[in-house]
């Protein structure tokens, strides 16, 4: 009862400070940067995971073939600082996991990090192949920059709705400014959501008639390798028969192991806190965990965002090396949501793309 009452003090004072910044930049006291190209903005509310990666690598699919785009994060855990261009052969400690695998999925994306999002798209503006639209990756919070598009994303089992300030929830600010987005993603929802559930989820939101609310979910691909060169199973299918052990480094490892129980009765977990940076020590108690499963087919599955820090590692014991595959992963829009979707991102960076003057005419969606 105390830690209640404490945590909820806590939680009152910090959404006291958070109310007095958006104010700042309400009345703006603090300002909002404008750009003049089209500014899509990608992000959540939330402490945890709801999905930002896939739904940007969505976006960035989407744009690719038809303009010049460039993404931009804070590169999270980076042991760099300042502006930094990602190149193929980046490691995760110089840009980050996230970024990381931006670019080894789409490699003629720009992908850039800097915790300073203003002097990041001012520098991407700098370079000599100049985007045409940019891409800001967990920049909901991040008021210096005013997007054309504001994407806030909120996860199907965890609505912030339903959630409490930091540190007796998990909200960074409160739901209702989720008055600045000009679309909200339910994500992680059920593939089979019912209509009625949809009706429940669009009033709990309160969405207001300049929103665009959409409900996506995750798909998730065949197993591959983490170390293609040396592998026990060259190919998984399917894991029926297999023991697991799940071994993941996000903030809500639930979902992937309910895929995987779907295949899999024997699931053995290794969890460890959100960008996690494996250490020796981390690395032992994996081959420990490992070699103490009884099973002859076994194998180590992990996510996309781990396999980029298992293989910047370098020295990964072959006793685990060549048991190690990674799940990736991507999202798709329910009720064939996913064309009216494409059509307004597409609408607004085709209407904006050149448009020195597009916030000011208030070409937004």
């Amino acid at each position: 009862m105390v830690k209640y009452l404490f945590l909820k003090l806590l939680s009152f004072f910090y959404g006291m400070a958070v109310s007095l910044r958006n104010e700042l930049f309400n009345f703006k006291i603090l300002s909002s940067r404008e750009f003049d190209i089209p500014v899509i903005s990608i992000g959540n509310i939330t402490v945890g995971g709801t999905g930002k990666t896939p739904h940007t690598e969505y976006i960035a699919g989407l744009l690719k073939s038809k303009f010049k785009v460039a993404t931009l994060s804070r590169g999270y855990k980076r042991k760099t600082r300042g502006f930094y261009i990602v190149e193929e052969t980046s490691k995760v400690t110089q840009v980050g996991d996230e970024p990381l695998q931006m670019k080894l999925k789409f490699g003629e994306l720009t992908v850039a990090v800097d915790a300073n999002r203003v002097r990041g798209i001012e520098k991407l503006l700098a370079l000599p192949l100049k985007p045409e639209v940019i891409l800001l990756d967990d920049a909901f919070q991040h008021r210096y920059v005013a997007p054309g598009v504001n994407i806030l994303l909120t996860d199907y089992n965890h609505l912030i709705t339903k959630d409490s300030l930091l540190p007796y929830g998990r909200l960074r600010e409160f739901a209702s400014n989720k008055s600045r987005a000009s679309i909200i993603i339910v994500t992680k929802c059920p593939p089979e959501l019912k209509p009625i559930d949809e009706r429940i989820i669009t009033k709990e939101l309160e969405i207001r008639p300049y929103q665009n609310l959409y409900f996506s979910k995750i798909d998730y691909g065949k197993l591959i390798p983490v170390f293609p060169d040396d592998v026990t199973l060259k190919s998984v299918e399917l894991i029926e028969g297999l023991t697991v052990l799940m071994v993941t480094g996000i903030a809500n490892p639930s979902t992937l192991k309910d895929y995987l129980m779907r295949g899999s009765h024997d699931i053995h977990e290794l969890n460890f806190p959100d960008h996690h940076q494996y250490s020796k020590k981390d690395l032992d108690k994996i081959v420990t965990k490992f070699e103490a499963l009884s099973s002859r087919r076994k194998i180590i599955v992990t996510t996309e965002k781990d396999m980029m820090r298992f293989r910047d590692f370098g020295t990964v014991p072959e006793s685990i090396q060549k048991s190690m595959y990674y799940i990736p992963l991507k999202i798709s829009f329910l009720n064939n949501a996913g064309k009216e979707f494409d059509q307004k991102i597409l609408k607004y960076v085709s209407e904006n793309k050149s448009n020195f003057n597009l916030y000011s005419k208030g070409n937004r969606i």
